[in-house]
């Protein structure tokens, strides 16, 4: 049965301080129309500047999650698409009267009781899901983190949290379909250790920050004096240590630091920018693994999609550039010119073809019996076209070359025989900057994807 979109009967505000930035914001959720996703919108700034949730924005993960795009940012934006996320909601655009999402009790509970108040409504589109295909992974081996995406037909995460800490020992956290988000994860509030508040603050950090907000781990004994001290610090109550956690209140679950590293998991996948369907294992994560992880599905995504767009050849349609301007742009001369044909070409994406003859010199050898066109000069044609979209964008191209740096993810699919017409197709996976080229590229013989790959090439002035 076919899941459809979700959002929110009516508008909602929450105000509070900002965890970090310590400012008062009021954060307002309106509904908003089928496929319109989540957005962000800073409505105290000039412009009224919107701000997508998706990875590509994100430049900073050291205490939270913060996005930047058209000049504007907001910041610890997790626990609020967290609580999206764990209402099965599509649909919502946030409006911020400052910069940073207010921490309220450290939590997401706070955001879904607002959102549960205004009520949830279908909507007339089915969700887009994306189906984790094949196993996902990001490692930091130095800091031994390791997170996991795994092919499954529903959204889980499994969470271990090792501190090598006496207070929190190691703990575990899972969330499946099943379990009650409002219940089990949206309550689990934010925590930091005591040693690394006064870093903090005086990094021009936990401005906001409260015992009502945050539970504070004491890892060592402390005297009476260093706990005054550091209340003064924070212009806060003085306050006395409770087995392990600075503040007056107990635990709302024995493992609340792991539940909520899964409530910011929840949070910082959602920067994919589509639900997804898959297993996730996290071991020690954090904001940074988070959504380097969701880099790497977003980046599958996008090529998945480039994969589903075979581009069409026409031979009777005038080529970009034909054979004679190629030689123009590119030094290679036979027999290390393997492209034919540029046939479309915009700022991000070039299409090219390769027509495969008996007559080329490699099948002398590969292979006297069987020709089959060998891979690495696949790679070669392939990277020719995505030279040219290169050096389409310098204003001299004549006076430059493009080397190859890294060849990465190269599959092969099917032989390329003679009689075949290679059609290629790259994209660049980022803007080129210092002259650094990222593109993913395929060949297709007919409809059949013949070979994909990512390359990286430098472009450079010829001396």
């Amino acid at each position: 049965m076919s899941e459809m979109q979700k959002t929110i009967k009516g508008s909602v505000s929450l105000s509070g301080k900002g965890l970090h930035t310590g400012q008062e914001v009021t954060l307002t959720f309106h509904p908003a129309p089928i496929n319109h996703g989540f957005m962000f919108q800073r409505v105290d700034l000039e412009g009224k500047p919107k701000i997508t949730p998706i990875v590509n924005n994100v430049v900073e993960t050291s205490r939270g999650t913060t996005l930047e795009e058209n000049g504007a940012q907001i910041h610890t934006i997790e626990h609020v698409l967290a609580s999206l996320v764990g209402l099965g909601l599509d649909n919502i655009l946030m409006e911020f009267t400052g910069p940073e999402a207010p921490i309220l009790d450290g939590s997401s509970i706070k955001y879904v009781e607002a959102l549960n108040s205004v009520g949830i409504v279908e909507q007339d589109a089915e969700k887009n899901y994306y189906v984790i295909k094949e196993r996902t992974v990001f490692r930091d081996e130095e800091n031994n983190i390791e997170l996991v995406a795994y092919p499954d037909d529903n959204f889980s995460i499994d969470v271990m949290v090792d501190y090598n800490s006496k207070v929190l020992g190691n703990q575990y956290a899972s969330y499946h379909p099943s379990h009650d988000f409002e219940k089990e994860i949206a309550p689990s509030r934010t925590f930091v250790f005591f040693h690394e508040l006064e870093y903090l603050l005086k990094h021009n950090l936990i401005k906001g920050g409260d015992l009502q907000n945050a539970i504070v781990i004491m890892e060592n004994e402390v005297p009476q004096e260093e706990l005054d001290r550091m209340a003064d610090l924070f212009n806060k109550p003085h306050v006395k240590v409770k087995e392990g956690i600075l503040n007056n209140v107990d635990l709302r679950f024995s493992n609340e630091p792991a539940r909520h590293k899964l409530l910011d998991i929840l949070g910082d996948l959602s920067l994919i920018g589509r639900p997804i369907k898959g297993k996730i294992v996290a071991s020690r994560p954090g904001h940074y693994a988070n959504t380097q992880l969701a880099k790497i599905i977003k980046e599958n995504i996008k090529k998945e999609e480039s994969r589903i767009a075979i581009p069409q050849y026409d031979p009777n349609a005038t080529p970009v550039y034909d054979i004679n301007q190629i030689k123009g742009l590119l030094p290679h001369r036979y027999p290390f010119l393997l492209i034919d044909k540029i046939t479309q070409m915009d700022a991000k994406v070039v299409t090219g073809i390769k027509n495969v003859t008996m007559n080329e010199n490699f099948f002398l050898g590969h292979f006297p019996n069987e020709p089959i066109m060998p891979g690495v000069l696949q790679v070669e044609a392939m990277a020719q076209i995505g030279g040219i979209l290169a050096l389409s964008q310098v204003e001299d191209p004549e006076n430059f070359q493009t080397l190859f740096l890294k060849i990465d993810k190269v599959r092969f699919k099917r032989k390329v025989i003679p009689g075949d017409t290679l059609i290629f197709r790259l994209e660049l996976l980022s803007p080129i900057r210092r002259g650094l080229v990222n593109m993913f590229g395929q060949g297709f013989v007919g409809e059949s994807l013949a070979i994909e790959g990512e390359l990286m090439a430098q472009v450079s002035r010829i001396k």
